[in-house]
């Protein structure tokens, strides 16, 4: 999952080489935190939260077949 989500973010900012995926386990399950500068910030997010919305459920799908719970922090 998180390849994938750093695969992603990689292709929406102008700097790819500052997107940072950090992977951490909770009771809830797995919790992903992107951090991209902040310059990108609106590039990741989106217009009223699409992309960002989009990128989870891209993970969310993928997780499902993995019978996975991970979640998608945008920091």
């Amino acid at each position: 999952m998180k390849e994938l989500v750093e695969v992603i973010a990689k292709a929406l900012v102008d700097h790819p080489d500052e997107v940072v995926v950090l992977e951490r386990e909770d009771s809830k399950g797995i919790i992903l935190e992107l951090k991209v500068a902040q310059s990108d910030m609106g590039k990741v997010i989106g217009k009223q939260g699409r992309i960002a919305k989009a990128i989870r459920s891209v993970v969310k799908a993928a997780a499902s077949r993995e019978d996975k719970r991970v979640m998608v922090d945008i920091q």
